[in-house]
């Protein structure tokens, strides 16, 4: 679990970040899990945002990708999601 400090921190790397992936009408699915995952190790850190067609409320979406990704949700704000998983491979940024 991330402590207050760290979200706080990785908050304000993602505040520059684009959305890479968006979650609409279909929904969270199998296919998008594997894809942020793979995206997760790539980058660590990432904004994923829910489109106003999608069905499913934004912080069940928020629960199901990181729940799914295995990795911590670091902020659900408007309709964008912030996730956040410890590269095996390619670490770049050190928490506080």
């Amino acid at each position: 679990m991330l402590t207050g400090k760290q979200k706080r921190f990785l908050r304000s790397k993602a505040h520059h970040l684009n959305p890479i992936f968006q979650v609409g009408k279909g929904g969270v699915n199998e296919n998008m899990i594997g894809q942020i995952r793979e995206a997760l190790e790539a980058r660590e850190l990432m904004k994923i945002s829910v489109l106003q067609n999608c069905e499913e409320d934004r912080d069940d979406v928020a629960s199901a990708l990181s729940k799914g990704a295995h990795a911590e949700l670091v902020q659900v704000i408007g309709n964008t999601i912030v996730l956040y998983k410890e590269s095996r491979e390619n670490k770049q940024i050190q928490l506080p």
